[in-house]
């Protein structure tokens, strides 16, 4: 719920997973703009998607804020190229 809350005011269409399945999060990743897959029992830490690519591992305890910082680039990203953000958050 923290980090809908965080991401509300982000309105540019983009795709973003949050799960924390081993098993199925990569798969769920990897049609996403970003993503986030859980490392595993005791792990302490998870694996960033990026495009749908592997890109680096991030411990959990930072993922609400790093994952608000990729959307906000992510939306700064799309909107420089001419897609506008859609009127209304979704709920």
């Amino acid at each position: 719920r923290l980090l809908e809350d965080r991401l509300k005011h982000i309105t540019t269409p983009m795709t973003l997973s949050i799960i924390g399945c081993v098993v199925n999060g990569p798969g769920e990743a990897r049609e996403t703009d970003l993503g986030f897959t859980g490392g595993g029992a005791g792990a302490g830490n998870g694996m960033i998607y990026l495009d749908g690519r592997p890109a680096y591992k991030l411990d959990n305890g930072k993922l609400v804020d790093h994952v608000v910082e990729l959307c906000e680039k992510r939306a700064a990203e799309i909107e420089s190229r001419g897609i506008s953000p859609v009127l209304e958050p979704a709920l």
